[in-house]
């Protein structure tokens, strides 16, 4: 049975099922686990959380009142909340500005999330996904505000940073491809945790070669390619994960020509969440910087991507580059007039006339004031004509200029 109590009454030995609030309010990357450690009650008194739901079947009940205490408060409530999350109104639309403030709350939070769900894996404990379902919810609500905001930050996560958050980033890019494809709530919850997941098998793989700045030898690259079975097996035995989380862990690295792996899957062979899969795993990892190079910016990743023949399911990735815009939030492009801006802001309605920074003239070849161009507005004459190379250029602010908006 389910039981709403104050902090205040946590005991060692209680099962927590669920806080109250925001997941962003606690400081744990699961909700449902069996409170052992000290550490961790004084972590959640501390965290200002009131009111936590624990399960007096699988762990301790409030302490029976002496004779002259009054009952403890504890009501009863449902054992379904997710009848609750799906009876909530969907959040309202953000601007890029307002939601980039919240989705670096989720990121900082996420970060230290992941981490403790990869240290739990090292340690042998089992992974049951329910607990992190807050989470995933958290990362959906974003993406649904501003599908821009949280898939543009996660990307400037630092080389230390990626392993962890590149689950949170594709977790988001899985949410907004789902919306795109018009998949129902089930499916999209299905892709976002599938998303959160898909590598939890390299919590197994040897740090020396997880971590290695450089190139992998074919003994190491052999062990790597361990990660999606390994994964598999880790959500399969902890429990909770629906068969298409499961095959997202075990299918990503799948290609369309049948070329990937673990198992060299081909076309419709390949379920439809883990071939999303493949193209926001892959989106994520040549946009990010690595121990061992520079990410591309998101204009030339998009062009890149979309010319590896027999990779991705070619409706799904033109899914993908809607989803994100044809002209990504930080790709850099060149105007009609000359000058080469960043983008900033996307319209869902029109792709190609996003919001953009310029700050460059390539008449002059030289900086000019940056100035925010909305190529929607009936006013504006100027257009894109190509995306750019920043390498080419050698600009190294380009992310600062619309991380700032």
């Amino acid at each position: 049975m389910l039981k709403i109590i104050n902090a205040q009454q946590l005991q060692l030995g209680m099962y927590l099922h669920k806080f109250g609030g925001s997941w962003l309010k606690h400081p744990f990357w699961r909700t449902a686990f069996l409170l052992e450690d000290v550490k961790d009650l004084n972590a959640i008194v501390a965290s200002g959380i009131d009111e936590i739901w624990i399960d007096v079947s699988k762990g301790c009940d409030v302490a029976a009142p002496g004779p002259a205490q009054a009952p403890a408060a504890a009501a009863p409530v449902p054992e379904a909340p997710a009848v609750l999350v799906a009876k909530r109104v969907p959040p309202a639309p953000t601007s890029m500005g307002q939601e980039l403030v919240q989705a670096k709350k989720i990121l900082l939070q996420s970060r230290d999330a992941v981490t403790s769900l990869f240290n739990d894996v090292r340690l042998g404990k089992a992974i049951d996904v329910n607990g992190a379902a807050p989470l995933v919810e958290e990362v959906t609500s974003s993406v649904i505000r501003n599908p821009g905001a949280l898939v543009s930050i996660v990307r400037l996560k630092s080389r230390d940073d990626y392993t962890y958050l590149h689950s949170v980033a594709v977790c988001a890019l899985m949410v907004a491809l789902a919306r795109q494809l018009g998949l129902d709530e089930a499916q999209t919850r299905d892709a976002a945790m599938g998303g959160l997941m898909h590598d939890l098998g390299k919590a197994l793989m040897p740090l020396e070669v997880l971590n290695k700045p450089g190139s992998l030898t074919e003994a190491e690259y052999a062990i790597m390619k361990s990660h999606p079975e390994e994964g598999w097996r880790l959500l399969r035995e902890g429990g909770g994960a629906s068969e298409a989380t499961l095959d997202i862990a075990l299918h990503h690295h799948e290609k369309i020509d049948g070329s990937g792996y673990p198992h060299k899957l081909k076309g419709d062979g390949i379920q439809l969440l883990s071939r999303m899969g493949a193209i926001c795993d892959v989106y994520d990892a040549i946009t990010s910087n690595r121990p061992y190079k520079a990410g591309w910016d998101p204009g030339t990743s998009i062009r890149r991507m979309n010319s590896w023949a027999g990779h991705f399911d070619p409706h799904i990735m033109k899914a993908f580059i809607r989803s994100i815009g044809i002209y990504p939030v930080g790709a850099l492009v060149r105007l009609e007039s000359g000058r080469l801006g960043v983008v900033t802001e996307q319209h869902a309605a029109s792709l190609l006339t996003p919001k953009v920074t310029v700050f460059f003239s390539t008449k002059s070849n030289e900086p000019i004031v940056r100035q925010v161009l909305d190529l929607a507005a009936p006013n504006t004459t100027d257009k894109i004509v190509a995306v750019e190379d920043k390498e080419k250029w050698g600009f190294k602010y380009l992310d600062e200029i619309w991380s700032e908006t």
